[in-house]
């Protein structure tokens, strides 16, 4: 079973991500607002497919232009390693789609 991070170490891992995220033991969340609805419903689209690749499923919520990413690995009862990787690849799709403000 994998280890779950205790608080430094997930603070140590998320410098490497967006700064968007925040984290405990228990999640990881990052709320990313897109250009349009359209958009928000693409990167969940795009990420998707990568989620399976790695047998590992987010938490998502689409709301509007907006989705709430949480990130935990249910089996182990918190964050892993896994999970850090999966907020990796969430900020490399949502870095291809347009932002709000942008």
């Amino acid at each position: 079973m994998p280890e779950v991070l205790d608080q430094a170490q997930i603070e140590e891992k998320l410098r490497t991500r967006h700064p968007g995220w925040s984290g405990s033991p228990e999640k990881l969340s990052r709320s990313i607002e897109f250009a349009n609805f359209l958009t928000a419903v693409e990167f969940i689209n795009r990420l998707a497919p990568r989620c399976e690749e790695l047998d590992h499923h987010p938490d998502l919520a689409l709301r509007w232009r907006w989705v709430d990413v949480q990130l935990s690995t249910h089996s182990a009862g918190g964050v892993t390693e896994a999970d850090v990787t999966l907020a990796g690849i969430a900020d490399e799709v949502a870095s291809g789609l347009p932002l709000a403000g942008e």
